[in-house]
């Protein structure tokens, strides 16, 4: 970790940027959050620095490993931004992002991410359940997924075929819904940054790390499982509900224990991240014992 610092902080300085000062730009990009709340969800767990969050990130669209996208990310302009609500909805909306925090109270959330590559980190989110946008839209009864489709600029990010750009993905309706899904608009307590997702990403702390899409701009209700990035690039390493299960093996990465950023030590993975009081109802009757 002391070693991507150095080397994020060098590229930054030949940039004529230092790190401080990328972060302080970062968390200060565009209106404030204003109020927020504790949320009723989180963990006691000590919080990964804030230092490491914003600068260790997977976010292929502005670099495949994971210093880049904290530099090249910071081309994306995420003022004016706008989410259309679409689908199979009564009521379909486009939500600018002061209606977006305007809409429900934003709350921390200190949840722990997991990544399918085998690390984790807890982060102090700030957002609002999703439920708050999907029920402003009124579902139809036909609707039984909801799918994310992420903002895609050639000129900035990579036209490199890694994945098939715009990148997408999906939830069932009953795991949007859920209480534990948020929209989330900041970490720390401040506005979140770009290459953490913003203005606007969607966290599902149960899951893989690539499931919870950045830098939304569509979010679609549909009736039939949507297409997704990962799960249609390689279907059999990266199943659609991907939820956190320490007893799969990946075909590249072990799922049974992790390695927390910060820590030297790895840790035990927990089923459905430790969610599976919450959670774990939603899957009744499914094989878990295949990567889903």
């Amino acid at each position: 970790m002391a070693r991507r610092t150095f080397i994020l902080a060098a590229s930054l300085g030949a940039a004529g940027l230092a790190l401080g000062p990328l972060a302080r730009a970062a968390r200060t990009d565009g209106a404030g959050l204003g109020p927020i709340v504790p949320g009723p969800f989180g963990t006691s767990e000590e919080q990964t620095p804030r230092e490491d969050i914003v600068s260790y990130n997977n976010f292929y669209e502005f670099g495949t490993d994971k210093e880049s996208p904290a530099i090249n990310a910071q081309k994306m302009a995420t003022r004016p931004w706008t989410v259309t609500v679409e689908g199979l909805v009564g009521k379909p909306r486009v939500f600018d992002i002061d209606d977006l925090l305007k809409l429900a109270p934003l709350e921390e959330r200190v949840y722990r991410l997991r990544c399918v590559e085998a690390w984790s980190m807890v982060v102090p989110w700030v957002g609002f359940p999703l439920a708050a946008v999907l029920k402003a839209v009124e579902p139809l009864g036909s609707a039984k997924y909801v799918e994310f489709v992420t903002h895609y600029d050639p000129r900035i990010m990579l036209t490199r075929p890694i994945l098939r750009w715009p990148y997408t993905e999906g939830l069932r309706l009953d795991e949007a819904l859920h209480p534990l899904t948020i929209l989330a608009l900041g970490l720390y307590g401040e506005v979140l940054p770009n290459q953490n997702g913003a203005p606007v990403r969607v966290v599902v702390p149960w899951k893989y790390g690539f499931k919870s899409a950045k830098s939304i701009v569509t979010i679609r209700l549909v009736e039939t499982q949507p297409a997704t990035a990962w799960n249609t690039s390689a279907p059999h390493e990266y199943g659609f509900y991907s939820n956190v299960n320490p007893k799969v093996r990946h075909p590249r990465w072990g799922q049974a224990t992790e390695r927390r950023i910060g820590e030297l030590r790895r840790r035990p993975t927990l089923m459905f991240n430790g969610y599976g009081e919450q959670v774990a109802s939603l899957y009744q009757g499914m094989d878990l014992g295949q990567h889903y």
